[in-house]
């Protein structure tokens, strides 16, 4: 005869594994959407930096270095520290390697945004080159594939690109919206309504361009400058973040027993939490005041 807590107990088991098999499968679609995003995303900034990798080169760097970087943080800490505890080991280790798994997007970021500033910088003397160019009679498409074959990198490489729409039979005018889509430019941004207004209106296209390239220069001035002048700002910024980090690094090599204290205690634990949190609330505030948009 079956005990009377049979029959609870197999209901509990059925409720474990149920439970268990929709959290995996919950857990498996939030990993496949993000996948999915994650590859979208990494594709359209591969092409804005025109590195020519698949995306999914860019998902498995971001795994190898994330679990490089747990493995590696592990073996570390399991050595060199004493009284290890693998608790905090593995949130350390964790960290880690989501910092890590992040750090190929961060990368190409940065990449988009200094081939932007080279772009505006160079966009300056391409107008020039186009000015030039139609006071001597040439058309704005041979204008256009004259700054194209000056092969400076990388306003030529986008030019060319939008002279190979223009060739396949694309109008200028979606050609320039293409282009000024891709790249995302308030200067050039500029340059395509000009053209765009002058080939509407029959206007002079040439003291047009050399109007938008004299303002273009004076933006560029007074970024410069404006750069220049929050740079000691800037840099206060990555000290005053970078401070509580280094100090909580010298006081656990000089006294890891108080350290260690301090960090297996739940109060230690929370107010080191607090402490990072103000401490990247301050330095986006420091850089949000330095950071002046012209």
């Amino acid at each position: 005869m079956l005990s009377s807590s049979f029959w609870p107990g197999i209901c509990a088991f059925l409720s474990v594994m149920l439970a268990t098999f929709v959290l995996i499968e919950f857990g498996l679609y939030v990993a496949a959407r993000y996948r999915e995003r994650y590859l979208a995303e990494a594709s359209t900034e591969l092409d804005d930096v025109l590195i020519q990798m698949p995306a999914r080169r860019v998902l498995d760097l971001s795994l190898a270095l994330a679990t490089s970087g747990i493995i590696i943080s592990i073996i570390l800490m399991s050595t060199l520290v004493e009284g290890y505890s693998w608790k905090w080991g593995i949130f350390v280790a964790l960290f880690f390697g989501v910092v890590l798994f992040l750090l190929p997007r961060l990368v190409l970021r940065q990449l988009k945004v200094r081939r932007l500033e080279k772009f505006n910088f160079q966009l300056e003397d391409a107008l020039g080159v186009i000015s030039s160019s139609l006071k001597a009679g040439f058309s704005i498409n041979q204008a256009l594939e004259e700054v194209a074959e000056q092969n400076i990198h990388p306003i030529s490489v986008e030019f060319r690109l939008l002279i190979q729409e223009i060739r396949l039979g694309v109008p200028v005018e979606q050609a320039l919206e293409n282009m000024n889509r891709r790249l995302r430019s308030e200067d050039f941004e500029l340059v395509a309504t000009a053209i765009l207004t002058a080939r509407q209106t029959g206007g002079e296209l040439t003291g047009t361009l050399e109007r938008v390239a004299s303002l273009i220069r004076e933006r560029v001035r007074i970024s410069n400058k404006v750069r220049a002048l929050t740079a000691l700002g800037r840099l206060q910024a990555i000290l005053i973040a970078l401070t509580p980090v280094a100090l909580l690094i010298g006081l656990w090599w000089i006294n890891p027993v108080m350290i260690r204290a301090f960090v297996t205690n739940p109060i230690g634990i929370a107010l080191l939490i607090v402490a990072g949190i103000f401490d990247v609330i301050g330095f986006l505030i420091i850089r949000r005041i330095v950071t002046i948009e012209v």
